[in-house]
């Protein structure tokens, strides 16, 4: 057993977070994380998914009664506050946001007493999310799958632990950004952090909502097959900001156009159609596998609770190693 501030605060068994990933993380993963003694966040994504692409509605009853947070993409969310809304009201054990200030819609979840989890990019985004009544900071370093920033995990979640030492010592701290395995979570420990987000290892669990031929490719692949750029959003016509790049596995469409970023954007939306009909039939050419560079330690699809008690002894084995080697 790890023991932190967050598994006594949240009174999990281990200091694992599964990461609200849009379109992977459903009723069933979520629930499969949190049953295993973590925490999981169902995916809430641009919240315009509630009713469309994916049912929010639908994906949470598939996690019965288990506790589990729901996550949102902050920017997106903004234009449909009633998504918050949809969420608070459902009592979850913590609201997610990540991709902008959380300050317009912080209120709705401290008024209700629900936990607010900010993911950050830059300690800009930590002074804002403390300013907005953050609970738990997640500081997110650029090895991460899907959206980031430019920080690197190893030197950003010292930083934001020096922070939080001094301004709100209270407000946990989770690492994000290059976690999938036991070493991993013990670095994230060392560094300061009360847990670990995890994305891309949890992205290839049975539970999660991946179709299985992206998982394949990913499992078959390493870290040096990521790029992270801002063409591919460009591409397909989604605004996200300036400040934020998308982490994903090279594929016949990233080597041509993962370096002419300019282009891309010059041509906003020129892919909008055949990028969407290109990911709804599958074609892996053009759609995109969205791993970060951990991709590398992820070598089978397991299920989450296999996932998590991995994690948990690997971890173990690699804190008594190095206790060893100062004793």
């Amino acid at each position: 057993m790890i023991t932190t501030r967050l598994t006594q605060r949240f009174e999990m068994e281990h200091p694992i977070v599964c990461a609200p990933m849009a379109m992977v993380c459903g009723g069933a993963l979520a629930a499969a994380v949190s049953k295993a003694g973590g925490l999981g966040i169902l995916g809430g994504g641009y919240a315009g998914t509630i009713g469309e692409d994916a049912d929010l509605e639908e994906q949470y009853r598939m996690a019965g009664n288990t506790p589990i947070g729901i996550g949102f993409i902050t920017w997106a969310v903004e234009a449909r506050p009633e998504a918050v809304d949809w969420a608070i009201a459902k009592r979850p054990k913590c609201l997610f946001l990540s991709f902008g200030s959380p300050k317009a819609l912080a209120r709705t979840a401290l008024d209700a007493n629900i936990p607010l989890f900010c993911q950050c990019q830059t300690m800009g985004h930590v002074r804002e999310a403390l300013d907005a009544g953050a609970s738990v900071i997640v500081a997110q370093g650029a090895e991460a799958g899907g959206h980031g920033g430019r920080r690197s995990t190893l030197p950003f979640v010292p930083e934001v632990a020096d922070l939080l030492a001094k301004r709100d010592p209270d407000v946990l701290l989770l690492a994000a950004g290059g976690i999938a395995d036991g070493r991993g979570l013990a670095a994230s420990l060392a560094l300061g952090a009360d847990g670990v987000l995890v994305g891309s290892r949890f992205w290839a669990a049975e539970e999660a909502l991946t179709p299985s031929a992206a998982a394949a490719r990913a499992i078959a692949a390493d870290g040096d097959q990521t790029v992270r750029t801002t063409a591919l959003d460009s591409l397909r016509g989604v605004p996200w900001p300036d400040e934020f790049s998308f982490r994903v596995l090279r594929n016949r469409l990233m080597d041509e156009w993962a370096e002419r970023e300019g282009e891309a954007a010059a041509d906003f939306g020129a892919m909008k159609r055949s990028y969407n009909e290109a990911r709804v039939r599958g074609d892996l050419d053009v759609a995109a596998t969205i791993v970060g560079e951990a991709v590398g330690l992820i070598h089978a699809r397991l299920p989450a609770a296999d996932i998590v008690a991995a994690m948990v002894a690997e971890a173990e084995t690699a804190l008594a190693r190095g206790a060893r080697q100062v004793s």
